[in-house]
C-alpha cells in the first residue's frame, strides 16, 4: 500500500518535470526581450529648472523601468520640485547700508539669526540660507 502511494507520486513529479522541461519555443528566438541601452532612454532632469545633480554622491532621479520598484509607475504624475540652489543663485543681491548685515531666514520659520560681516567687497552668503548680501557703495565727499 505504501510502495503504491510512492510509486504514484514519484510518477508525478516526473511527469511535471517532463512538462516543464518541454519547451514549444524555437530554439533561435530568445523567450526574454532585450533590454535597451542606456542611451537610448532619456535622461531626467533632477529639477525643472536644474538639469544634473548637485553633488557627485546624488543618484540621478530615477526612470520609469529603471528598477522593479518604478517599474509602473508613471513619472510624469510624480512631483517635480524646482531645485533651490538654483532659485538662491537667481535671488538678487541685498544691499546694505552699515558694516554688518542680519539674516533670520525670513522670519520665525527660517532659522537662527545670524550676523554677516560685509567689509570686504563683493557679496557675502548667509550660512544656512545662502541669501547674498553686499555693503551699498558709499561715496565720499
Amino acid at each position: 500500500m505504501l510502495s503504491r502511494r510512492i510509486a504514484s507520486q514519484v510518477k508525478r513529479s516526473l511527469r511535471t518535470v517532463a512538462r516543464a522541461a518541454s519547451t514549444s519555443i524555437p530554439a533561435g528566438k530568445p523567450s526574454v526581450p532585450e533590454k535597451k541601452t542606456e542611451d537610448s532612454t532619456p535622461t531626467a532632469w533632477q529639477a525643472p529648472n536644474f538639469p544634473s545633480t548637485w553633488s557627485t554622491s546624488q543618484a540621478p532621479r530615477p526612470q520609469a523601468g529603471s528598477s522593479p520598484r518604478f517599474e509602473q509607475t508613471n513619472m510624469d504624475f510624480q512631483p517635480q520640485p524646482l531645485s533651490a540652489m538654483e532659485l538662491i543663485a537667481q535671488e538678487p543681491i541685498r544691499l546694505v547700508k552699515g558694516r554688518k548685515a542680519v539674516c533670520d531666514g525670513g522670519g520665525p520659520l527660517g532659522h537662527p539669526k545670524v550676523y554677516i560681516n560685509i567689509d570686504q567687497p563683493g557679496p557675502r552668503a548667509c550660512g544656512y540660507c545662502g541669501i547674498r548680501f553686499e555693503q551699498e557703495p558709499h561715496h565720499h565727499h
